[in-house]
């Protein structure tokens, strides 16, 4: 499957659901107490993350996507903290609050990045529902797609008329489900069970074929357009009426902590959907980024150079041979990491040590070199009958070879400037003899402020010499 990085600027989501404040203590432990057989932490850092549907709306606006949020809290500390660090990470918060009820905060007591003991101070809400459901119908013209972030502490309780509001306005509704009653759903375009929650309702399932029939049976009963079930260590399933299912396989590399990781599935396949992508690629991305967060501590978001490389990953563009879409991806990816990209181009027939000294000595004008290699038909019309000796294939082979070199791809025409308004490089760099203006594409370079370097030659280095004595002899 094709993946690439959707516009995310471009697709506001709105969130509504259960708020609540993650709050950490971290501290060492030396020593057991003497009044109980317990660790004594010796606390020395608090840390306050938003949990919950706030969770969901930082991992929407940490990909880069508008993000709206509409939830409830009490009158306090906990409610402060959530609005600063909400507003900070972008967020456009609409809390409900109410005086007589504190806002839900769980803590959770680390030491050595291990969780010792979690405390939940919460009471289930007495949420004004009317007030809610006009607030999410005075957004929902603002947004793409619609996520209830259910984790049945209260906030949301009319459902059908947040999804019925939704649907008349042609938005998308996601649901991450909680609770033995799915009906409360129904109508949804998708929701995203984990799999103890899916079993729940319809009954264990003994193997994959199970699963999918049962799925199918609940999808029609209540009729959603889609179901997606997080299986954990085996990752995924997409099921759609209609079509087949798609089993997804997990990408985490190693699993440190599974908090969040639900938020960070239905966050980064909301913006996705909400960006223009079709469901199974939203999908894809959803399982990369899970991949990405259970690798990290507690709950937290993953930005958007981090899903980005991800995806570089899957594409197979970390280095080597790419097409121009995989260098596009991987070039932005690299900006995003505050990487200086180095372009330069040529046939590269016959590779001798003077392309290795050239190439080396252009590496080192910034941090990432982009070789562009003239594909056989334009070789031959620049050369002449008889070249180029190596396809096009072996050479970039040979080229992505180099240490120096972090990506070849290759162009059709005689000179690299459509190429170089793509790419569009932080430095141009030619080897020769010539002047700066007569390098091919410098003046597109330096329009959009980008630096043209030349580099000398190596002497008696030449692939047409070669190419001569090997005919001579």
């Amino acid at each position: 499957m094709k993946l690439s990085m959707p516009r995310f600027d471009q697709a506001p989501v709105l969130v509504v659901g259960d708020v609540m404040l993650d709050r950490y203590w971290h501290g060492g432990t030396s020593r057991i107490s003497p009044e109980a057989p317990v660790p004594v932490v010796k606390v020395e850092q608090i840390e306050d993350r938003p949990g919950g549907a706030a969770n969901v709306a930082l991992n929407i606006a940490a990909l880069g996507a508008p993000a709206m949020l509409v939830g409830i809290t009490g009158v306090d500390e906990a409610a402060e903290s959530l609005t600063d660090s909400l507003n900070a990470a972008g967020v456009d918060v609409h809390f409900q609050r109410l005086a007589e009820q504190p806002t839900i905060v769980k803590l959770r007591v680390m030491s050595r990045h291990q969780q010792l003991l979690r405390m939940d101070f919460e009471e289930a809400f007495g949420t004004n529902a009317e007030a809610l459901a006009a607030e999410v119908e005075r957004l929902l013209p603002q947004a793409r797609v619609l996520v209830l972030s259910d984790y049945g502490k209260g906030a949301l309780k009319n459902h059908q008329v947040l999804i019925q509001a939704a649907r008349r306005r042609g938005v998308p509704v996601l649901a991450d489900p909680k609770g033995k009653d799915f009906s409360i759903y129904r109508g949804a375009s998708l929701i995203t069970p984990n799999l103890s929650e899916f079993e729940a309702i319809v009954g264990r399932c003994a193997d994959e074929a199970e699963l999918v029939a049962k799925g199918a049976a609940l999808m029609q009963e209540l009729e959603l357009g889609a179901l997606l079930v997080t299986r954990g260590e085996h990752g995924m399933t997409l099921l759609r009426l209609g079509h087949p299912a798609l089993h997804l396989p997990a990408r985490a590399r190693e699993v440190f902590d599974v908090t969040g990781a639900g938020d960070t599935v239905i966050s980064t396949l909301a913006a996705a959907l909400a960006a223009g992508e079709e469901l199974p690629q939203a999908v894809a991305l959803a399982n990369l980024a899970a991949g990405i967060v259970v690798g990290k501590l507690g709950t937290a978001a993953i930005s958007a150079p981090e899903l980005r490389r991800a995806v570089q990953r899957e594409q197979g563009s970390e280095r080597g041979v790419l097409s121009l879409d995989q260098l596009l991806l991987a070039i932005e990816d690299a900006r995003a990491h505050g990487e200086k990209i180095v372009f330069t181009n040529g046939c590269f027939d016959i590779l001798h040590a003077g392309h290795v000294t050239y190439l080396e000595q252009a590496r080192a004008q910034g941090d990432r070199l982009v070789l562009a290699v003239n594909d056989d038909a334009s070789v031959s019309r620049l050369k002449g009958p008889g070249r180029p000796i190596n396809s096009v294939e072996r050479r970039m082979a040979v080229l992505a070879g180099l240490g120096a070199v972090d990506w070849v791809v290759s162009f059709p025409e005689d000179t690299p400037e459509r190429l170089l308004g793509q790419v569009k490089p932080d430095v141009l760099v030619k080897g020769g003899d010539y002047g700066i203006d007569q390098v091919v594409g410098a003046d597109i370079v330096r329009a959009y402020g980008g630096e043209v370097r030349v580099l000398g030659l190596v002497e008696n280095s030449s692939t047409t010499a070669i190419v001569e004595k090997i005919r001579s002899k």
